[in-house]
């Protein structure tokens, strides 16, 4: 596959224009208005971001899931306790998100300690996720051996029944996260590889944000 990835291109989006003397002081709100123009530009599932996570040893791991809020204390996601990523979290909170919105060839990295927000966040996470959500969450058993595809969907079957019969079934392994950034990227690719790169570092509460080479 080395001649084809190589002679496929890249950076094909549109890149908007983006002046890097002109963000704001607080990194929140340049990620409300990249979020806004990504959405507004059709970019698919904006909302879509990458979480990395590391067990004890140090061992790396990375999945796609969906952001659920993000706000002045971080960016907000739930799993289950049994999920691999939980089971990280627990032995070593560092976590980084990536976004990646490649119509217009942005990128959001954010790098932080992620915390478990409790049983109540967690329950009203649950329940304000569809029928359909709630019940593949409540009908699956995270990292057990499968042993088909019917299984998992008949187990889907039998947990949407519960959910419609009782809709304020909460599933006691839900957990709500969130990702409290000390170190946030903002990433603007160009054509000509002149990438502009703007990164925003918190200490002790307060921002402050420089241009770095890409």
């Amino acid at each position: 596959m080395r001649h084809e990835l190589r002679s496929l291109p890249a950076l094909t989006g549109h890149a908007p224009e983006f002046d890097p003397e002109a963000v704001p002081a607080d990194p929140y709100d340049l990620f409300a208005d990249w979020f806004a123009h990504a959405r507004d530009a059709g970019v698919p599932e904006p909302h879509a971001v990458t979480l990395a996570t590391a067990d004890a040893r140090g061992r790396p791991s990375s999945r796609v899931l969906v952001l659920k809020d993000v706000g002045p204390d971080g960016f907000a996601f739930a799993t289950d306790e049994r999920s691999g990523k939980a089971a990280d979290l627990a032995v070593n909170p560092q976590a980084a998100l990536t976004f990646w919105w490649q119509p217009v060839v942005r990128q959001v990295r954010v790098e932080g300690v992620a915390r478990y927000l409790g049983d109540e966040a967690s329950a009203a996470d649950y329940l304000a996720r569809s029928p359909a959500s709630r019940a593949a969450a409540l009908g699956v058993r995270p990292g057990e051996r499968l042993g088909s595809v019917r299984q998992m969907r008949d187990a889907m079957a039998a947990a949407r029944e519960r959910v419609d019969a009782d809709p304020g079934l909460v599933l006691r392994q839900w957990q709500a996260w969130r990702v409290e950034p000390d170190r946030l990227e903002f990433w603007q690719g160009s054509r000509d590889r002149a990438h502009v790169r703007v990164v925003y570092t918190r200490t002790q509460g307060d921002w402050s944000h420089t241009l770095t080479w890409p």
